[in-house]
């Protein structure tokens, strides 16, 4: 499994959001591209970034800034949050993203998307899926940045993706998200037990290096960090033991 922090763009600054809500921000930094040289420095290979604008409004805000972190170091870029359309996804290849990420319009346009995957190659793509867990356990999916709540299960949009070609999966369970409680370990064993052949990538409430260690351990493929690493609790020192047993 591979360890990939993340970077949360809001008005071309660095921050975390609490559980998605944009009225639980906490500003970390006014220079995203220094995490970035950072995270090349300690060893790390790939970067998460999410515009949290785009990924609200549906048009990106914060794309200058996008373009210095692309270029402030040699990192491998998966980037999401407002990509819904084909022009923005080549503008992005283009200008030497690895991935596209693509979020809700993988739950509203499902029929587009899996023309993508059949016309691009499926490993220039992820599909961002993030789930509420209801009271009997199912996850559901949400929407637009999370503001909107579906009736949507996850299984059922994957078993739609399956045999089209679909080879990434990020997976986060949103009231895990920014709060450090832990990752949901039990959805994402249920994930890879269902679907052995895709690659997951787990994220929300990743803690510390034993969290991640438990991560791999669900047979994932990435695990993404955000606030664990921006305030300490996984240190450079962390970072170092988990590649070294990579």
């Amino acid at each position: 499994m591979i360890m990939m922090p993340s970077i949360d763009l809001k008005d071309g600054r660095l921050v975390r959001l609490y559980q998605g809500r944009f009225e639980r921000l906490t500003h970390y930094s006014d220079q995203p591209a220094a995490l970035a040289t950072r995270m090349h420095d300690w060893g790390l290979n790939c970067l998460h970034i999410v515009d949290l604008d785009g990924a609200r409004d549906g048009w990106q805000q914060n794309r200058a800034c996008i373009h210095r972190i692309i270029q402030a170091s040699s990192l491998s870029i998966q980037l999401g949050g407002g990509i819904r359309d084909e022009a923005t996804m080549e503008y992005w290849f283009d200008a030497g993203v690895t991935r596209c990420v693509l979020g809700s319009i993988a739950v509203t346009k499902p029929g587009l998307v899996t023309r993508w995957l059949e016309q691009y190659s499926a490993d220039r793509m992820v599909l961002a899926l993030d789930v509420n867990i209801d009271d009997s356990g199912t996850p559901r999916l949400a929407t637009h940045g999370w503001t909107r709540a579906t009736e949507r299960c996850l299984w059922d949009l994957i078993d739609q993706y399956y045999e089209s070609g679909l080879s990434h999966v990020l997976c986060t369970d949103i009231a895990r998200d920014g709060a450090l409680g832990g990752p949901n370990l039990e959805l994402y064993s249920d994930f890879t037990e269902r679907y052995p052949r895709l690659s997951l990538q787990v994220s929300g409430g990743i803690r510390n290096l034993a969290d991640l260690n438990a991560a791999a351990n669900t047979g994932a493929a990435a695990a993404i960090t955000g606030r664990a690493l921006l305030d300490g609790s996984i240190s450079q020192k962390d970072v170092a033991s988990f590649l070294q047993n990579e």
